[in-house]
């Protein structure tokens, strides 16, 4: 049986204008229904619109800086233990970081009705670049529910 072709890091390529792996995630991920040029047109216009908003930086800074403002360090997660399911905090992958960090962002840009999604992620890169906005929100959200939770930090085997 032949070997199943998988996408994986070592196969995502760079982005064409700024030369980042992460963007390049960023904008797979934004993709919908295999409209890959489509997501690349929407991510270059939220980052013209950062540059507009945030003059002194690099818009590709700015995203970067986003990022990583929004991945989290620690989270919950769901343990069974004698019959009781307790929410173990525990720490975060870079991999899983990452890919939460984007997810979180995507979502707060998809939540913001009545606008381009191009306009809603550039005010989320900017929003996450200055620590605030509805991804900020999320991940801020998590490190308190792991800090409420860690008394049950042992059962973390």
């Amino acid at each position: 049986m032949a070997k199943r072709f998988t996408a994986s890091a070592t196969q995502l390529q760079p982005d064409p204008r700024y030369g980042s792996k992460l963007a390049s995630k960023f904008v797979n991920c934004l993709m919908r229904d295999g409209k890959k040029g489509v997501a690349l047109r929407v991510f270059y216009d939220a980052l013209e619109a950062v540059e507009k908003k945030v003059p002194e930086e690099s818009p590709i800074d700015v995203f970067t800086h986003a990022v990583e403002n929004v991945k989290p360090a620690i989270e919950v997660r769901s343990k069974r233990v004698g019959g009781a399911t307790y929410q173990v905090p525990t720490p975060v992958s870079s991999k899983r970081q990452q890919a939460l960090a984007i997810r979180w962002i995507l979502a707060a840009a998809r939540g913001r009705k009545g606008r381009p999604i191009a306009g809603s992620l550039a005010d989320e890169f900017v929003a996450a670049y200055r620590r605030e906005g509805t991804a900020m929100t999320t991940r801020e959200n998590v490190h308190r529910m792991a800090d409420a939770n860690k008394a049950f930090a042992h059962f973390a085997w």
